[in-house]
């Protein structure tokens, strides 16, 4: 299959610059399959699991929660507000908030703005277990 540039970076830096031949991440609106050729493009991320295949098949799996994806002239470059790669997550941690977090949910007499949060940390918890788990 054909290659292309791709770079993923973080606040904290770039985390992967290098040749892939497919992408797979959630947007905001599902998941997306970059390849080689894609037409221009610019959405914002949602919260769920990545995956970047290597010219070599080699398939690297990470935990992407927001930021921006672009495609332009066949360079697609991957700006996300969290990337962690499925060996650096920490499972039993992962696990821990997400009990924390439903136990938040539990609770009698939050305002919305904390429903909202609560959910977000589970949703968050759950994206990355999932990917350590893989």
């Amino acid at each position: 299959m054909k290659s292309y540039p791709l770079t993923v970076v973080t606040p904290d830096g770039c985390l992967f610059d290098g040749q892939a031949v497919r992408l797979v991440c959630r947007t905001i609106t599902g998941d997306v399959a970059i390849l080689a050729g894609h037409c221009d493009f610019c959405t914002a991320l949602g919260m769920g699991e990545a995956h970047i295949v290597t010219p070599d098949d080699q398939t690297r799996s990470a935990a992407c929660i927001g930021g921006m994806l672009t495609v332009l002239g066949g360079r697609v470059r991957l700006i996300a507000t969290t990337w962690e790669w499925a060996e650096q997550i920490d499972a039993d941690r992962a696990e821990r908030s997400r009990q924390r977090a439903e136990a938040r949910l539990k609770e009698t007499g939050l305002d919305e703005r904390e429903i909202v949060l609560a959910r977000a940390r589970l949703r968050r918890a759950l994206v990355r277990k999932s990917v350590a788990h893989n």
